[in-house]
């Protein structure tokens, strides 16, 4: 079942009374550390970055940038969500194009929230043949309903609220927020 279709002004009033977690300054920092703690670890190693789409296309296409090393670029897209605010089964939408196996592998999304699609990812790289798997996460969200305890890279941390801006939606809009909101009262 999808969500109903939401009208411009009832989206421009969800950003209107949302609650600005972390301005975008905030998130071009984050993402500078996180690019810095990635080059770091994995520059030397000609890993191919997969974005995972929908929400994690804008945190690559902020880091991707960012690196100083060679690198393949690709995408994989499995969701839950599908434009809802809950999601349970996982659907796989698109694989990568280019051979996991023996390839240090770096997955950017946009959230670790509980981890089901994220740890599901991971383990389809492994199964592929990956030589190592890292993952990397503009916002984790705290608390304590985690199947993936962390990703091995994150940017920043929110309060276990529906948030969105930098990839993450509000029924398939605002991925375009420049900051990081969470749904306020309307």
């Amino acid at each position: 079942m999808t969500q109903p279709s939401s009208t411009p002004a009832q989206i421009a009033r969800v950003l209107e009374h949302a609650d600005l977690l972390h301005a975008p300054q905030q998130v071009e920092a984050a993402y500078d550390q996180m690019a810095n703690q990635i080059t770091e670890t994995l520059g030397a190693e000609n890993p191919l970055v997969l974005a995972v789409l929908v929400g994690g296309l804008v945190p690559a296409g902020a880091l991707v940038p960012r690196f100083d090393f060679p690198l393949e670029l690709d995408y994989i897209h499995a969701t839950r969500y599908r434009g809802r605010e809950h999601g349970r089964d996982l659907q796989w939408r698109a694989t990568p194009h280019v051979p996991l196996a023996g390839r240090t592998v770096l997955i950017i999304d946009d959230i670790l929230d509980e981890g089901f699609t994220l740890n599901a990812i991971v383990e389809y790289c492994e199964e592929q043949g990956a030589a190592r798997v890292a993952s990397a996460v503009l916002v984790n969200k705290v608390h304590d309903r985690k199947t993936m305890s962390r990703a091995d890279f994150m940017g920043l941390e929110v309060a276990d609220r529906y948030v969105f801006g930098c990839g993450m939606d509000y029924r398939g809009y605002l991925r375009n927020a420049a900051g990081i909101y969470a749904v306020g009262d309307q």
